[in-house]
């Protein structure tokens, strides 16, 4: 995906030409399709039709039909010319009253738009940012039903992956870059800008980032934070009027955070660390993970839910890479290979040991 600012300039050709005045059906058609590709596209193109509107005074200023106002229209001390009023003609002509001007050049109403367009984008692109730093603010908000995951698209250049169930709330100014993972999953891929750091907030902690590749997943009161490019900074608000240390969490590491303010951090190889991830390729991966573990998991992304019956079958361990959206497959390996029935209900699977 293009960088913001050559997303900016591109956007600011578009309006320049269609300002100009020629304007033909295909042009149209073709800034449509541009629009289309991508929301970052229209967001760019927006702000700069705004701040094109804001400055229409331009348009005023540059009118093709006004000329330079001729001298004998304001100087009295000029002399009268040929073709005045011939009260004009008639005053005595006087060297000391002589006064000269640079010759005007001759209008050309049919170029100024491209000109005063070109301009006006230029200063948005060169202002934009400055202006949403004193106020203005893209907010945006996505999620995810059940079972379906999405890929979006940021203004800022940065893509989020929302998991099953998920919603995101974006907030970006000139000033900073706030996301709000309401609940559920989200893997962030972050355009780099150190003039506007990228956080996360979920409860009561907040992630903030440069420019890296990491995930935050929301589990009630619990976070986990799995870094996999860069390095990201995990904050945490006061417990009981006590500040909390900052953590950094460079690649390859799992963060568990819970309610009383403790932060737990493995460091792995940034391979293990992507499995953890890897449920957006649509799959879920065990190593020696307890039945009753890897059944939450499989119930986060569908309504038919795994329920264990009984803690032996619970603590059974499990390993492989199973599709997320085949539950029923999963099931029927486990009773092939594990001491396990499962009795298939419409609304659920209860699983129990034999």
């Amino acid at each position: 995906m293009a960088a913001s600012r050559e997303i900016e300039d591109t956007a600011a050709q578009w309006l320049a030409r269609r300002e100009s005045g020629d304007w033909p059906a295909a042009a149209q058609a073709e800034l449509e399709a541009w629009l289309a590709r991508a929301t970052a596209h229209r967001v760019a193109f927006v702000r700069l039709q705004a701040a094109w509107t804001q400055a229409a005074r331009l348009r005023a200023l540059a009118g093709a039909d006004s000329g330079v106002p001729e001298r004998l229209s304001w100087d009295e001390g000029a002399p009268a010319r040929a073709d005045a009023p011939a009260d004009a003609a008639a005053s005595p002509l006087r060297a000391d009253a002589l006064s000269f001007q640079a010759r005007p050049e001759p209008a050309r109403a049919s170029r100024w738009p491209y000109a005063a367009a070109a301009a006006v984008a230029t200063l948005a692109i060169g202002l934009g940012w400055g202006w949403l730093q004193y106020g203005a603010v893209e907010r945006s908000s996505y999620r995810t039903v059940l079972g379906k995951t999405d890929d979006v698209a940021l203004a800022d250049g940065s893509h989020a992956t929302l998991s099953s169930d998920s919603r995101i709330e974006v907030a970006l100014s000139g000033a900073q870059r706030r996301v709000e993972l309401a609940q559920g999953e989200a893997f962030f891929a972050v355009a780099k800008d150190p003039r506007r750091p990228f956080a996360v907030a979920a409860g009561t902690r907040r992630v903030v980032a440069v420019g890296t590749h990491f995930s935050v997943r929301r589990d009630g009161a619990d976070l986990r934070v799995v870094v996999t490019e860069g390095t990201v900074r995990l904050e945490s608000e006061p417990v009981g009027g006590h500040p909390q240390p900052t953590t950094l969490l460079p690649a390859g590491s799992i963060a568990l955070a819970g309610p009383n303010g403790g932060v737990l951090v493995r460091s792995v190889a940034v391979e293990e660390a992507e499995r953890y991830v890897d449920w957006r390729n649509g799959f879920l991966v065990f190593r020696d993970t307890p039945l009753a573990q890897a059944a939450a998991e499989f119930n986060r992304y569908s309504a038919r839910k795994l329920v264990i019956a009984d803690d032996a079958a619970g603590e059974l361990r499990v390993g492989g890479n199973f599709r997320w959206s085949n539950a029923e497959m999963f099931v029927g390996l486990l009773e092939q290979a594990m001491p396990v029935k499962a009795e298939r209900l419409p609304d659920r699977i209860v699983l129990r040991s034999r």
